[in-house]
This record gives C-alpha cells, structure tokens and sequence, in this order.
C-alpha cells in the first residue's frame, strides 16, 4: 500500500475514508486529534499528535506542539502565523526553520 492517497479513521463508531489532500490542519486534543478537512468537517479521531505525524505522508508537517498542517493546503505564512482555510495557526520557534526550508523548495 505504498503511496497511499487516503486512511480510514475510527470515528464515532464508523471508518470514515479521509483522503490526505482534504485534510488542512490537524490539532491535538491530549490522546486526541482533530482533523479538519477543506469541506469544513472535523473528526475527532484516538491517537496522539506524536505516533499519527509518522504515518502520515511527507506533504504534512508539524508546526507547533498542538499543530499538524498540510503544507498543500497553506494559503500563506507570514510574521510567525501560517493561514490554512481562514484557520490562523502560530508556528513555533522551534518548528519556523524546517518549515521555511519545506515552503523554500515549494517556491517557483
């Protein structure tokens, strides 16, 4: 199953199909994620922000401790905050590097 465009979720006791270009952000709630998706939907789905962001493909990338975004899906990044689907989301110190370098190779 290599090169996978979609998973499926458990959530509210059904597998929900979720295709990774929909997915916009995904926040971390504790043992939880909230995934948000471009048609303004969110799931809650069981796992943590540490073990999903190693399953997903390599358009995604953390930017903060609560914060996954899909660097497809960013429609801009400035002064520390990046903008996905009117969702402003700060970018951490830490995280602003790797994230620039990512959006640098994106560049035309």
């Amino acid at each position: 199953m290599e090169n996978r465009t979609f998973a499926f979720i458990k959530t509210d006791k059904k597998l929900v199909k979720l295709f990774f270009k929909d997915i916009t952000v995904i926040k971390g709630l504790g043992n939880y994620v909230e995934i948000n998706t471009l048609s303004h939907k969110k799931y809650i789905y069981y796992k943590t922000l540490k073990d999903l962001i190693e399953s997903l493909p390599g358009e995604f990338m953390r930017v903060h401790n609560s914060y996954i975004v899909n660097l497809t899906n960013i429609e801009y990044f400035e002064d520390n905050q990046l903008v996905c689907q009117d969702q402003k989301i700060a970018v951490a110190k830490s995280y602003k590097e790797c994230l620039v370098d990512a959006l640098n190779k994106m560049m035309l």
